[in-house]
């Protein structure tokens, strides 16, 4: 299996062993899909963010915009005043620990970039100029990701011929796209975009097929913690009625059962909300075995 061992950020290079390294998320809005207004506050963004770092977490996914499903977009200067607080106090707070912005708005992910952030992670899939002009000047670690249409579309009726291979393709033009603009391919990372722009089948048939996406010579990030199609899974695998009616915060399981099967097809990086129990789910699969890479 082509693998990549490292990815290359703004100031130093992460590097992947056989276990995927886990993503904290830190939504610092009023409506993210699962835990839209707990972290809202700069202080309890804060001590979430820290907390994760605590439980393990190798890099923290900041973000003050909901992506979810129809979300309404968020101004750039509401979007800098939610992000650039948390940013900085945990920099001062840890100043060793690796921060990504999540955004699609380039000014913000240099502001964020000025505050210490090492890495950029853009749902739209860094297609703005803007955004990638930004990325090849600072030196700053990218995340392309696949996203069919926008928050506020892409759930109206997905459609692919064949998603993996789909998505592969895209992904390709993406890396080639960044690389010839100037940024080093050591520095791009790729997203399939488990629930933005798919079914409940598109997502599983991704999941079940990342281990493809190795062949373009990048690291992958997947973030499919409490996602929809996990509560459809457990539900209908269970005793329970009503498929899917179990809530973001019921899908622990089924995310640690997610991140099993990314880790044995090598997925470098997992971005999830429970740090520590995923962490710890892995490193018992690890020791008992589970690993084949």
């Amino acid at each position: 299996m082509l693998r990549a061992a490292s990815w290359r950020l703004r100031t130093r290079t992460l590097e992947f062993a056989r276990l995927p390294r886990l993503m904290g998320i830190v939504n610092v809005t009023p409506d993210s899909f699962s835990d839209g207004g707990k972290f809202l506050d700069t202080r309890a963004a804060v001590d979430h963010a820290l907390r994760l770092l605590d439980d393990g977490a190798d890099i923290l996914d900041i973000g003050g915009e909901s992506t979810r499903p129809y979300a309404a977009p968020v101004s750039t200067e509401e979007e800098l005043a939610r992000v650039l607080p948390v940013i900085g106090e945990v920099r001062r707070l840890r100043p060793d620990a690796i921060l990504s912005i999540d955004t699609s708005k380039a000014a913000v992910a240099e502001a964020a970039i000025a505050a210490g952030a090492e890495i950029i992670n853009d749902v739209t899939g860094l297609v703005a100029a803007e955004m990638i002009a930004l990325a090849a000047r600072s030196g700053a670690g990218v995340c392309s990701m696949h996203m069919q249409g926008t928050p506020q579309t892409m759930q109206d009726n997905p459609f692919y011929d064949d998603v993996v291979e789909d998505i592969y393709m895209y992904l390709c033009q993406r890396r080639d796209a960044l690389a010839a603009a100037g940024i080093a391919r050591e520095r791009i990372c790729l997203d399939p975009g488990i629930g933005f722009g798919k079914t409940h089948q598109h997502n599983l048939a991704l999941m079940r097929g990342c281990g493809r996406l190795h062949d373009l010579g990048c690291p992958l990030l997947v973030g499919h913690s409490r996602k929809g199609f996990i509560g459809k899974v457990a539900e209908a695998g269970s005793r329970g009625s009503g498929v899917g009616s179990r809530g973001p915060e019921d899908r622990l399981a089924g995310t640690i059962g997610g991140a099993l099967a990314l880790a044995r097809q090598g997925v470098q990086i997992v971005r999830v909300h429970d740090v520590r129990q995923v962490r710890e789910a892995l490193v018992l699969f690890e020791a008992c075995g589970g690993m084949e890479i």
